[in-house]
């Protein structure tokens, strides 16, 4: 009874270490039912030799035993999907060689060409292209392939697909992210230099939620890339997002410490600016966040620890709201002087949590 069960996982096991040879001799052996079982993702044999890159054995499974190369698993991956996503070459030409479909989808709508460009594989994003793939189209998120190819950002893959197609960078996802914010977002220096070279995005594109790319590279710490859209694409330190709050206001969610240094004592912005929506200043996101070092990076820098929101919470309120101890402390040693019912208002916060009740009272009361 054990046979038919360890047989189909003896075979994935032969494709996936290359072993040609001791396939031959076990497939006929074990006959063609054992192709139709499939792995655990529903893989076929094929999607697996195309997945470790045995083309030997991609072309003796499809010419030999006349597997479907166009067969899908489960996420309705094609072997050229496995071939693809993974870099092989050799398996990418060998099946386009026999017809297979360029542009097909797998789950997400995803193509072969953009599992390529998830790869710095420029040599397969070209045999693709020459067959016929297509840069513009989107998989569900509304990613193109330069898309992704920003995100990994190799410069001369996109150049290569500005070359192909030139408007290939003219493009949003469903939530209106630009090639030009996926790099930033990544720090992805050369490629954002190649989009600000090659490509006419407007300075301070936003996204859905109001986001620009020089947002998106100061939130993830990432100055290089904010200097050189300040530099090349004069993008504003001040611009808000939808909520009202400028890039020292996400460096402060995020912790971005070197990145709030370089807004405040490099480009001058004030510490203390105000969220427009919320009157949320740095230091507020920063406690609300728990970020203890962010807290100190904004008081050495000015920041005026009592300070207000829109409903009269100061910087403390928030970080006991979030049960954050260390930074509760910290504010607490800090001197942060409040109205006379804090200890009522900012009791109530923190019943869960008695350690953090202990401390209040000891700095507080006494």
């Amino acid at each position: 009874a054990g046979v038919p069960e360890q047989g189909p996982k003896r075979l994935y096991r032969l494709v996936q270490e290359g072993r040609l040879c001791a396939l031959r001799e076990e497939l006929p052996r074990m006959g063609g039912p054992a192709l139709r079982c499939p792995g655990p993702a529903g893989d076929t044999l094929l999607h697996c030799a195309a997945r470790h890159g045995h083309r030997g054995i991609l072309a003796y499974l499809a010419e030999v035993w006349e597997m479907d190369i166009e067969a899908t698993n489960r996420d309705y991956k094609r072997p050229l999907h496995e071939a693809a996503s993974m870099g092989h070459g050799d398996c990418v030409r060998y099946l386009l060689g026999r017809g297979a479909s360029v542009d097909c989808l797998k789950k997400a709508d995803w193509t072969p060409l953009m599992m390529a460009c998830t790869r710095k594989n420029l040599n397969v994003i070209q045999d693709l292209v020459e067959h016929g793939a297509n840069p513009l189209l989107k998989n569900k998120d509304g990613w193109n392939s330069f898309h992704i190819a920003s995100r990994e950002g190799d410069p001369l893959i996109l150049q290569y697909l500005l070359s192909v197609c030139p408007a290939v960078w003219k493009t949003e996802s469903k939530i209106r992210r630009t090639p030009l914010h996926t790099a930033a977002m990544h720090g992805c220096l050369e490629a954002v230099t190649v989009l600000l070279t090659r490509c006419q995005y407007e300075p301070d594109c936003r996204d859905k939620c109001g986001v620009t790319p020089f947002m998106d590279a100061i939130q993830c710490g990432h100055i290089n890339v904010a200097r050189l859209l300040l530099e090349k694409h004069k993008a504003c330190v001040a611009a808000e997002d939808t909520l009202g709050a400028q890039a020292v206001h996400r460096a402060a969610v995020t912790g971005q410490n070197e990145a709030i240094q370089f807004l405040v004592s490099d480009l001058g912005v004030d510490v203390d600016v105000r969220a427009t929506s919320t009157h949320l200043t740095a230091l507020h996101c920063a406690a609300k966040e728990g970020h203890t070092s962010t807290v100190q990076t904004l008081l050495s820098l000015g920041a005026d620890i009592n300070s207000k929101d829109e409903r009269n919470r100061s910087a403390l309120h928030l970080a006991c709201a979030g049960q954050h101890l260390p930074c509760i402390m910290f504010l607490l040693q800090s001197g942060l002087k409040d109205s006379p019912d804090i200890t009522g208002t900012l009791a109530q916060q923190l019943t869960k949590r008695a350690d953090i009740l202990q401390c209040f009272d000891q700095t507080v009361m006494t």
